[in-house]
C-alpha cells in the first residue's frame, strides 16, 4: 500500500540519510584497510609499483654542498698558536644516483649497486674549483700520528724524504684537487718506506672515491613477505656485521640503505640506517610533526648521543678510542688515518673542542641534519644530511713539519647532501598517496554527518505531519462535561405534543 502524500517527504529524506549514513560508516570501517592495501602495493620494491621506479633511479634531485675551513694563520700554528680558520663555499655539486646490478631472490630480498655522479655548479656556489685554499696536508699530518710509535731515526729519516718533496703541515690546493684527487709523490715514498701504510696509488682527494663509484653491494628486504622489513639491510659486501669497532652492538648493521623506511610511522619510530661513508649505523629521532608542500611529514633528527664518547653514552664505548664528546674516531675504516667525524662546527660536541679553534659557530639551523619523512610511506620528502671532517694534529718527535703544533682536531671541511621531492614526481605522489585517501576520508565523513542530518530532518517532518493532522480532525464530545446538543433534542419535543394532541381529539 502506497505511503499517503503526506509521508512521502520524510519517508525519502529518512531512507536516503540511512543510505548516506550507511555508505559513510561502510568507508569508515573500510578506507583504512584498502588505503593500507595501496600503500603496500605501491612503496613495496616491486617493478609493478609506483615507488619503484623512484627506488631504482631516484629522481629526486640531490645536491652534495662542500664547505671548507680556511686555515688563516698556519706558520702561527706551526709555532704553537691557536687555528684560526675561515669557512669558504659553498661549493656545490649536483649528485645523481642509479642503481645498477638488480638482483631479486626468492627469501624476499633484492641486491643492488648504487652509483654516485657529481657535477660542479657554478651558478649555485659561492666560488670556483679552481680556487685555492688552504688545508692541512691531509697525508703528511695524518702519517706523522701514525708514525709515531716507529723508531726515532726512522722517523727522522722520513722527515728528511719529506722536507726533499718539499711537503709540509699545510697545503694550498684547489678546491677541485681536496675534493677529486691530485697527484702526489708523497704517495710513492710512502709506499716505498712503508708498504701497506696506505692502500691506494695514484691521486689522494677526500672525495675521489664518491665520484663513478658505490657504495658497496647491498641485499635488502623487498617487503613482498613481510612490509614491516621493506628496504631493511640483509647484507652489505655479503657482510651481516661489520668488524671495524670494539663491540658486537656498535659493528651492527641496522636499518636501511638510507633511502626509504618501512611505511606506517608513529611518532616512537625511529629511522636507522648503514652508511658506508661513516662505516657505522645510524639512528634518527623523531622530532616533530609537519608539512612539506601539502605532505604530512615526520622530522627526524640526530639525538645528542649519536656521536657521544663512551663516558657520556657507554652503548659508544664500542666506538672508541675516544675523544671528546661529540666527534667519532673513524681511523679504523679510514686506513688508520686520525681522522674524525662529527656535526658541522662541532655542533652538539664538547664546547671544548669549539673552543680550541676560532672561526667556529655551531647552531642548530645551519649545523643540524634532519629528514623529514611521509609517516604513511616511509618516503622521505625532503632531507639534509651533514657531515664533518676533521684532522687531528700534534707535535711528533722526529717528524720537523709538525713544529710545536699543540694536539688539536682540527676541521678541514663539511658537507651537506640534500634533496627534496619536487615537479611531477611530487604531484604523482600527492595525488595518489596523499589528496585520494584524504578525499575519501572526508567524503565518508560528510556522508555520516549528511545521513545524520537527513534522518533527523525526516524525524522533525514526521512529527511535525501527524500534529498537523490531530489538529484538522473532529473532536469527540465528553458526555461527563458537555450538555446535549439543541439539534438533538427538539425532534423528541416536537414528537410529543403531536401525541398529546392525537389523544385529545380521540377523546
Amino acid at each position: 500500500m502506497a505511503a499517503p502524500a503526506g509521508r512521502r517527504v520524510p519517508l525519502a529524506l529518512g531512507l536516503t540519510g540511512l543510505a548516506f549514513a550507511l555508505f559513510g560508516l561502510v568507508l569508515f570501517f573500510v578506507l583504512p584497510s584498502v588505503v593500507r592495501d595501496q600503500v603496500i602495493k605501491n612503496v613495496r620494491i616491486d617493478p609493478n609499483s609506483i615507488a619503484f621506479s623512484m627506488w631504482k633511479d631516484v629522481p629526486v634531485p640531490f645536491y652534495l654542498s662542500a664547505f671548507f675551513f680556511e686555515v688563516m694563520n698556519p706558520t702561527e700554528i706551526r709555532l704553537g698558536a691557536k687555528p684560526v680558520v675561515n669557512q669558504r663555499g659553498p661549493y656545490v655539486y649536483r649528485e645523481y644516483r642509479f642503481k645498477t646490478n638488480i638482483t631479486f631472490h626468492d627469501n624476499g630480498t633484492v641486491s643492488f649497486l648504487e652509483y654516485r655522479r657529481f657535477y660542479f655548479q657554478p651558478d649555485l656556489s659561492h666560488g670556483m674549483e679552481e680556487d685555492y685554499i688552504v688545508v692541512p696536508n691531509i697525508l703528511v699530518m695524518g702519517a706523522a700520528v701514525m708514525l709515531e710509535t716507529l723508531p726515532q731515526f726512522l722517523k727522522m729519516l722520513i722527515s728528511g724524504a719529506l722536507a726533499g718533496l718539499g711537503q709540509g703541515a699545510f697545503m694550498n690546493r684547489t678546491v677541485g684537487e681536496i675534493m677529486w684527487g691530485y697527484d702526489d709523490p708523497l704517495i710513492d715514498v710512502l709506499n716505498n718506506f712503508m708498504p701497506g701504510l696506505i692502500p691506494f696509488k695514484g691521486k689522494f682527494g677526500l672525495f675521489v672515491d664518491f665520484n663513478n663509484s658505490n657504495t658497496g653491494m647491498f641485499t635488502v628486504y623487498t617487503g613482498a613477505t613481510d612490509i614491516n622489513q621493506i628496504h631493511i639491510v640483509d647484507t652489505w659486501n655479503g657482510l651481516k656485521k661489520l668488524n671495524y669497532w670494539r663491540s658486537d652492538e656498535c659493528n651492527m648493521i641496522n636499518g636501511t640503505s638510507g633511502e626509504m623506511w618501512p611505511p606506517f610511522m608513529t611518532p616512537s619510530s625511529s629511522l636507522e640506517f648503514y652508511s658506508p661513508d661513516a662505516c657505522r649505523s645510524m639512528k634518527l629521532v623523531y622530532e616533530q610533526s609537519g608539512v612539506f608542500k601539502g605532505v604530512p611529514t615526520y622530522r627526524f633528527v640526530a639525538p645528542k648521543t649519536l656521536f657521544a664518547n663512551g663516558t657520556d653514552y657507554p652503548p659508544n664505548e664500542g666506538f672508541c678510542p675516544c675523544r671528546e664528546s661529540g666527534i667519532q674516531n673513524v681511523s679504523t675504516c679510514r686506513m688508520n688515518a686520525p681522522v674524525f667525524i662529527s656535526h658541522p662546527h662541532f655542533y652538539n660536541a664538547d664546547p671544548v673542542l669549539v673552543e680550541a679553534v676560532d672561526g667556529l659557530h655551531p647552531n642548530k639551523e645551519q649545523h643540524g641534519l634532519f629528514l623529514d619523512v611521509h609517516p604513511v610511506t616511509g618516503i622521505p620528502m625532503n632531507c639534509s644530511i651533514k657531515l664533518q671532517l676533521s684532522l687531528y694534529m700534534k707535535k711528533v718527535s722526529g717528524i720537523s713539519q709538525t713544529g710545536q703544533i699543540k694536539p688539536v682536531v682540527l676541521p678541514i671541511l663539511w658537507f651537506a647532501e640534500s634533496g627534496a621531492i619536487e615537479g611531477s614526481v611530487l604531484k604523482q605522489f600527492y595525488t595518489n598517496l596523499v589528496l585520494i585517501p584524504s578525499v575519501l576520508e572526508y567524503v565518508q565523513y560528510i556522508c555520516i554527518g549528511l545521513g545524520v542530518a537527513l534522518v533527523v530532518a525526516a524525524v522533525v517532518l514526521e512529527v511535525k505531519r501527524q500534529r498537523n493532522a490531530r489538529e484538522k480532525s473532529p473532536r469527540e464530545p465528553d458526555p461527563r462535561t458537555e450538555p446535549p446538543q439543541s439539534s438533538e433534542t427538539t425532534p423528541l419535543l416536537q414528537d410529543d405534543s403531536k401525541t398529546n394532541q392525537n389523544d385529545a381529539a380521540e377523546a
